[in-house]
């Protein structure tokens, strides 16, 4: 799995921007979190470039980048959590998770859901 690191306020726009041409994923985590720990680690474990396709993946550590995380609450609309994975096409959030809600098969779906509407 090939992260895209979130370290500045200014890439969302760039996120934001990208999402009208692929889907794009943030999955905000926090490295002091054991359940952030596990949920990133199945994640990651289950991960199949040929399964996402073009799907971009953004990782952003909460700690580290606080700023960015309110940004993100704040551009997307969405409610802050930790974990927390974001799903974005066409500038809107299509489908968010937390916690150990966080699932591989349930990404896909929606992944697959995106691609149909098309």
């Amino acid at each position: 799995m090939t992260w895209i690191p979130l370290t500045d306020e200014n890439e969302l726009r760039t996120v934001k921007e990208q999402s009208y041409k692929t889907p794009v994923m943030i999955f905000k985590h926090s490295t002091s979190c054991s359940t952030s720990a596990v949920s990133l680690d199945r994640l990651q474990r289950k991960w199949k470039e040929d399964e996402v396709g073009t799907l971009k993946a953004y990782f952003l550590d909460l700690l580290r980048y606080r700023s960015v995380s309110n940004e993100v609450a704040t551009l997307f609309g969405i409610t802050h959590q930790s974990p927390q994975l974001l799903l974005i096409k066409d500038g809107i959030v299509t489908y968010q998770e937390s916690h150990f809600g966080i699932n591989y098969a349930e990404l896909l779906s929606e992944l697959r859901n995106i691609k149909n509407q098309k």
